[in-house]
């Protein structure tokens, strides 16, 4: 069975030849029938799969002309399957998390909640663009405050350029360096007392996740 969305043409803009253009499709097998159920129940049971693709959220969302697919295809694309061009698109990423969406959704999607359940699960499979800012920093930020309890903004930062633009760190030195004087910028590592418990806690709640998937 084929699967005929999203359905387009692609063309070789090397020739203007229209007999280079071909048919872009999808055959059922190839999708995964499972992500969108799967989605649903991880952004927090909302009703994903009750969207009617009337638009609203498209038409209200103030990034969608920057976006590859719409959050109504995003939307559409995730309950039919497409995981991986759902996951590798940058419309996850460029959401800006206004809610403006989920105000005007006439089916009271939370789909803000989705796009944030799409991104974790971009960053749990590694498919995110290389050295895109957003998944690097929300992943070192995790994991610093997993380690202590409690962010160190000063060795976020460095992890944070070392990974995506080291000329950047440079060019923020001196006004690090100004910050530091004033006492608002500090390489030191603050720590909560029994970090055990919230390591275990964490853990607990990634296994429930792992039993939710």
């Amino acid at each position: 069975m084929i699967s005929l969305f999203p359905l387009g043409f692609v063309e070789n803009k090397s020739s203007p030849d229209p007999r280079d253009k071909m048919r872009k499709i999808k055959y059922e097998s190839e999708l995964d029938l499972k992500f969108g159920e799967q989605m649903a129940a991880k952004a927090y049971g909302q009703k994903l799969l009750s969207c009617i693709q009337c638009g609203t959220c498209s038409s209200t969302c103030p990034l969608s002309d920057y976006m590859d697919y719409t959050p109504r295809k995003i939307i559409a694309m995730t309950r039919e399957g497409f995981r991986d061009e759902v996951l590798n698109s940058l419309t996850i990423w460029l959401c800006s998390s206004c809610y403006a969406c989920t105000v005007k959704c006439p089916r009271q999607i939370h789909i803000t909640d989705v796009m944030y359940t799409l991104k974790r699960e971009a960053i749990a499979r590694g498919v995110y663009p290389k050295r895109y800012p957003i998944p690097i920093f929300s992943r070192e930020f995790f994991n610093i405050v997993r380690k202590q309890g409690r962010n160190s903004e000063a060795i976020l930062l460095i992890k944070f350029y070392l990974k995506t633009n080291l000329f950047m760190m440079f060019k923020q030195a001196f006004m690090g360096l100004r910050l530091m004087r004033t006492g608002r910028f500090s390489f030191k590592r603050d720590k909560i007392e029994r970090i055990d418990k919230l390591q275990r806690l964490l853990k607990a709640a990634e296994s429930i996740e792992e039993v939710r998937t």
